[in-house]
């Protein structure tokens, strides 16, 4: 009898332990919101992510140009990829240009990113007022940045040619428009890096500094030794986001000259032949399909980085 009885407002399931009687199951427009906030999520992703790049994979591998049926298009095997290494003309270009711009980004604005991050974290009069100058960049988009520095580099009113007194064209000679680009993007990146190191200086444990500094380490010798190895997540997805950044540019470029004359990037060439007057679907695939395989090898570099932080 006493093993019945429970305590008021309590009730015991069917393996004997109690249960609030406030406790219940999940409604059924609970269970549909759930649903809901699980499918819908994952259903834009599968969307707009997974299925054009596996459908563009799929269709590197056929000679579609975007007018006829697809049932019409017929598989051509690996014969694009062979036709952009070896017959394509601005391939190879476009792949030395993404190359100094990668290089460019990393050896550039994202260390200078990280030199601002690391000064203005130091709590510096008027920090508030340097981030703001410094992040103003990042939330223009690249074709706008690209619209304001053609008023900088105008050959005949441009503000640089003035306060140097050539009428050097910037964006139109060849030899030296990609150079004047990445400054352009670059102003716009420095920003992105020194927000992003930033945040991360933020969550840096003060005992460590003050450890290193009643050790006698002088401010670099603090960075390097005790905040940089802590940086490292933070470093790794700094890397990822350059490779990313330098892969996947476009808007600036585009805007100029549509990746022409000395500005050949692979996203353009990508542009010029799916949407272009050529419109070589599976070709723009292959270059396409390039560019998510050099992407991947960064990106599962992270995820290594990620599960090892996590273990």
């Amino acid at each position: 009898m006493a093993d019945l009885m429970t305590r008021p407002g309590r009730t015991r399931t069917r393996s004997g332990a109690p249960r609030s009687k406030h406790a219940r199951t999940l409604s059924t427009m609970d269970k549909l919101t759930v649903v809901l906030m699980v499918a819908v999520p994952a259903l834009i992703v599968v969307s707009l992510v997974w299925f054009p790049a596996i459908s563009t994979i799929v269709l590197s591998f056929t000679d579609w140009n975007g007018i006829g049926n697809i049932a019409d298009m017929n598989f051509v095997g690996t014969q694009n990829y062979v036709d952009v290494t070896t017959n394509y003309p601005p391939f190879g270009p476009a792949m030395e240009h993404n190359l100094i711009w990668l290089v460019v980004f990393f050896l550039g604005p994202t260390l200078l990113g990280i030199f601002l991050a690391a000064l203005l974290d130091r709590e510096i009069r008027g920090s508030r007022i340097y981030q703001s100058i410094f992040f103003l960049p990042v939330v223009l988009s690249l074709a706008l940045i690209g619209f304001i520095w053609q008023l900088i580099y105008s050959r005949d009113q441009g503000l640089l040619n003035t306060v140097l007194g050539t009428q050097t064209d910037w964006f139109g000679d060849p030899d030296i428009n990609l150079w004047a680009v990445l400054v352009a993007a670059g102003w716009r990146h420095t920003g992105y890096i020194m927000l992003l190191y930033l945040a991360g200086l933020k969550a840096v444990d003060p005992a460590l500094r003050e450890a290193a500094a009643v050790d006698g380490a002088g401010e670099v010798r603090t960075f390097f030794q005790v905040i940089w190895p802590v940086m490292r997540p933070v470093n790794i997805v700094i890397l990822v986001i350059t490779v990313i950044e330098s892969l996947r540019a476009f808007d600036i470029v585009w805007v100029i000259n549509k990746g022409r004359n000395g500005l050949e990037l692979i996203s353009t060439l990508v542009t010029q032949n799916v949407i272009g007057e050529a419109s070589r679907v599976g070709f723009g695939s292959a270059l396409a399909t390039i560019m998510i395989a050099i992407s991947t090898v960064f990106i599962v570099i992270y995820l290594i980085q990620v599960m090892r932080e996590q273990r």
